[in-house]
């Protein structure tokens, strides 16, 4: 137990200074000033079965305060709940930016849904109009009247062709404060943002609630035609942008918000487990990997810390117990920058037990034909048949 406690201390303090200090919570967007043109800019909103949180996202778009031209094109994608219309509904008297619906059928196979009402969206703006950018949003993403402008704005200033942010997920109830925080904590473990701010580097991702894309920077990397597949679209578009050669930035948002409620845990749980699998590239072996390392950085401190007060090992106690708080100091700015109560910070070991058993399922749940379901719609693996 004393070398299980020494070996996760080791991680936690390689985590804590040698990842790219994902913990910290700073990262926004760049230092940006108003450009002297303000570009066309087209908002593309793939939907499907979104009538629950269209009336609070959907006219915070047409809101926007943008200088220049803009437009937002609704792309229904094969909506039973009336998506489309209520769009329309929403859209109907109101001032601000023009609206478009459209819904262009089910997905060609090898296309997963979004992926092809992204394709269609982005098609029907090329056809229309001069776009220098196109915003992808999801339709449950509500933006502040400022957040276009600051967007392109800061792509402007940078001269970036993709920026994100991390929408501010909604925390109300137990369960959303249990796992919701965890969930962009472990997502910036995985992908520290100042990794993939560098020019170059070999790290590639993008918080797909909220992505401002140059329309060139799409045509270069064959976007969305070469990513049609992917489940993880969000990482696997910045790294297509990246390969063509596109400078991207990512980070947490201010100006955007998930307005869509996981109020238990089954709902909780599937967001995860459905692309869990996927994302260790449907891997038994980094599965494994991925299991094995779960327990060594966050199950192993509070076991070593026990352990090591029943056997009177104040080794093992002392290994496991600095390694506990340690994790916890870094979970600390997360909860921070979503107001919640800081003594979460020491039930992370739970959280990421829950994460691992999601990730286990989500493995199963690919064996037995089910893959990455969502809304109707099951994907497996790339070129499964």
């Amino acid at each position: 137990m004393e070398w299980i406690g020494a070996g996760s201390l080791a991680a936690w303090v390689w985590l804590a200074l040698a990842q790219g200090f994902f913990w910290r919570t700073d990262v926004r967007l760049p230092a940006r000033a108003d450009p002297e043109r303000w570009p066309p800019v087209a908002v593309v909103v793939p939907a499907r079965d979104e009538a629950g949180v269209l009336p609070v996202s959907l006219p915070s778009l047409l809101a926007q305060k943008y200088p220049g031209r803009a437009e937002v094109v609704l792309v229904d994608d094969g909506s039973t709940d009336g998506t489309g219309d209520l769009a329309g509904e929403l859209a109907a008297g109101r001032g601000g930016l023009p609206l478009t619906v459209t819904a262009p059928g089910e997905p060609e196979p090898g296309w997963t849904g979004k992926l092809w009402a992204v394709r269609h969206g982005m098609a029907l703006v090329r056809e229309r109009g001069d776009a220098e950018y196109v915003l992808l949003t999801d339709a449950d993403i509500a933006h502040a009247p400022d957040s276009l402008r600051e967007l392109v704005a800061a792509a402007r200033s940078a001269d970036l062709d993709l920026v994100s942010q991390m929408a501010r997920l909604r925390v109300v109830s137990a369960w959303e404060r249990l796992i919701v925080p965890a969930f962009v904590y472990f997502f910036a473990q995985l992908y520290p943002f100042r990794w993939v701010n560098r020019p170059g580097a070999r790290t590639a991702a993008a918080a797909g609630g909220c992505v401002l894309l140059r329309c060139a920077a799409a045509e270069r990397a064959g976007v969305p035609d070469s990513i049609r597949h992917a489940v993880i679209d969000d990482v696997t578009l910045a790294r297509a942008v990246r390969r063509a050669g596109g400078r991207i930035w990512l980070g947490l948002g201010d100006l955007v918000e998930s307005v869509r409620p996981y109020a238990g845990l089954g709902t909780l749980w599937r967001m995860v487990s459905r692309s869990a699998y996927a994302q260790l590239r449907h891997s038994p072996l980094l599965l494994a990997g991925t299991v094995a390392g779960l327990a060594l950085v966050y199950l192993a401190p509070p076991v070593a810390l026990a352990a090591g007060l029943a056997a009177g090992s104040a080794t093992a106690a002392a290994l496991g117990g600095t390694a506990w708080a340690l994790m916890a100091a870094t979970y600390l700015p997360m909860l921070r920058y979503y107001r919640q109560p800081l003594w979460l910070a020491p039930l992370l070991p739970c959280t990421a037990l829950l994460y691992l058993l999601m990730t286990v399922d989500s493995a199963v749940q690919h064996y037995r034909g089910r893959g990455a379901a969502w809304k109707g719609r099951t994907y497996g693996a790339p070129g499964a048949s």
